[in-house]
């Protein structure tokens, strides 16, 4: 013979809900677990971040140098990257946008990038990203981020 419902999805006392000693078990293993991953995960958005200016400071390299295929010669520093976007009254030769953008793009971390010209070196020019704290060098997130 079959139990009836009602004695089915009755509970007994001692299986009406958790004690105090497992919910404090249970707490201390959610702490512990955001304590050792947490750092890890925004170590890695960091590191992501970081990728990404890379990634970004390479597109505009790849502009400039189409750039000077077209017009012969690199943006001066008055310049700037600005002119990857905007044609220049005096430049015939200018094929652009270079930059899929219509303003001039900005680091990860909302801050425009860097651009010399000359660049360091005997290089045509410079680009580089100051890192998470926008000032020059700096470690890790707050490292500069420079292309070569």
């Amino acid at each position: 013979m079959r139990p009836s419902k009602s004695k089915i999805f009755r509970l007994n006392e001692k299986d009406s809900g958790f004690t105090l000693l497992e919910l404090l078990v249970v707490l201390v293993i959610i702490g512990l677990l955001t304590t050792i991953v947490g750092p890890q995960v925004m170590k890695m958005l960091g590191n992501a971040k970081g990728d990404v200016a890379r990634v970004q400071l390479e597109n505009i390299g790849i502009a400039l140098d189409l750039f000077n295929l077209d017009v012969g010669r690199y943006p001066n520093q008055e310049e700037g990257l600005k002119i990857l976007i905007e044609k220049p009254g005096a430049l015939e030769r200018w094929n652009g946008p270079y930059l899929k953008s219509d303003a001039l793009p900005k680091d990860p971390w909302g801050k425009l990038y860097i651009y010399t010209h000359p660049g360091v070196k005997g290089t045509p020019y410079s680009l580089q990203s100051y890192g998470a704290d926008g000032q020059p060098g700096g470690t890790s997130e707050n490292s500069d981020i420079i292309l070569k």
